[in-house]
């Protein structure tokens, strides 16, 4: 997806985009995020970098697991700057580090984090391949990435209620909310494109990932993905 394009729409719904994920999601997506979290409770990791951060909801879970720093990085300068008054507001200033950064060209040093994270963002990656591989880079050996994102239910009637829901009802609550109909038309399209299950996992082992496990939360409605470098 043009990083561009993926820039201005996040810019034009940064200032909804809290209030819509909780709605659209029933209020779930926080048990999804502290989940995902639980994937890393037996690295205990110091330094924890989370690519495509938004709004710092995921860098905030994170801190359950009391590493020394959390930095995250996004493309939008405006969700990121919600995302810093969030920490700020909620004294997190010490452990949590929000920055511009692109998952494709990560400017930290090879090995240098015990973890990488992503919620809903890896998506949205330009290059799917290129920034799974730099996640890579910045770890050290055997430190784990986690990847929490959405899927697609498989089992009757889920998964057709699920896809309704999802191609007409989400776009028009988060027109209405939001005030731009374009960003949850891609988000169906994005989501329905996604390589998930068994070939994501592929793509985290040609990355450079192994030890790889998948969970599915909610009947399929979001599924954690693990590896170890």
């Amino acid at each position: 997806m043009e990083k561009t394009f993926v820039r201005s729409l996040f810019d034009s719904i940064a200032h909804r985009y809290d209030l819509l994920n909780h709605l659209l999601s029933g209020g779930i997506d926080f048990y999804w995020r502290k989940r995902a979290i639980r994937h890393l409770s037996d690295v205990r990791p110091q330094r924890i970098l989370d690519v495509a951060c938004g709004t710092a909801d995921f860098s905030i879970a994170a801190l359950s697991l009391n590493p020394q720093t959390v930095v995250g990085v996004d493309i939008s300068e405006s969700m990121l700057a919600l995302g810093r008054k969030k920490v700020s507001r909620n004294g997190f200033q010490k452990s949590i580090v929000l920055e511009t950064g692109e998952a494709e060209n990560l400017r930290f040093e090879s090995e240098s984090f015990d973890a990488a994270i992503v919620a809903f963002g890896v998506r949205n990656f330009e290059n799917l391949d290129k920034g799974l591989s730099e996640m890579c880079r910045t770890l050290r050996p055997l430190g784990r990435i986690v990847v929490l994102e959405f899927s697609r239910p498989r089992q009757f009637p889920v998964r057709q209620l699920y896809l309704f829901y999802f191609k007409r009802i989400l776009p028009l609550i988060g027109k209405m909310v939001s005030g731009n109909a374009n960003a949850y038309a891609y988000l169906h399209d994005t989501v329905m494109q996604f390589p998930e299950g068994k070939n994501f996992l592929s793509r985290l082992e040609a990355a450079g990932f192994s030890q790889l496990r998948e969970e599915r939360l909610t009947f399929g409605i979001a599924t954690v993905y693990s590896g170890t470098r």
